[in-house]
């Protein structure tokens, strides 16, 4: 089969002018052209455009969200409380006794500033997302339009044996005829 043209792969396949194509879709027809493959891991896609400011709120979130994290921040919380309450407060040296309000104060500090960290984080996992579901719908294009153009190479190719086979028959009657 003779190598097709982006417009004639639109018009065949989607039945859509060039024009009409949306940017995946004459993507994966112009990779379909050029032999092209487009799966790429999306992941690494969206690593690839991310800014040093999201790879860091990626970071923070992943530590901020780890058991690791919660155990380590409850020590210390509690630590700081022991601390102050019952440790210094003997040496007449508690710099924050209860109610710890220098801890609330830290405490509404970390949360101010973790929050909207958090968010980016989340911000990026989302748009992760929407890169991983715009490279799925290229590769289903793709598989759908390979299936197509299969179908029509076996077509063909049963036409092809439907002709010989035709033919064979008429040789068969003609032989069977003249004999």
């Amino acid at each position: 089969m003779a190598k097709r043209t982006v417009e004639q792969l639109s018009e065949q396949l989607l039945d859509k002018p060039l024009a009409a194509l949306s940017p995946e879709e004459r993507g994966v027809l112009e990779a379909i052209v050029s032999r092209q493959i487009v799966a790429d891991d999306a992941g690494i896609l969206a690593d690839e455009q991310a800014s040093f400011g999201e790879r860091l709120s990626d970071r923070v979130a992943a530590v901020g969200g780890s058991w690791a994290f919660i155990i380590a921040f409850a020590v210390v919380l509690f630590g700081w409380m022991l601390l102050n309450s019952e440790v210094l407060t003997r040496f007449n040296a508690a710099f924050d006794p209860y109610p710890f309000i220098f801890l609330n104060l830290l405490l509404s500090t970390l949360a101010a500033i973790q929050a909207p960290i958090i968010m980016m984080s989340q911000n990026r996992a989302s748009n992760k997302d929407r890169i991983a579901a715009a490279h799925d719908y290229e590769v289903n294009l793709r598989a759908e339009i390979d299936i197509i153009r299969l179908h029509e190479k076996m077509d063909l190719l049963m036409l092809d044996k439907m002709a010989k086979l035709e033919a064979d028959l008429v040789e068969i009657r003609a032989a069977v005829r003249s004999a």
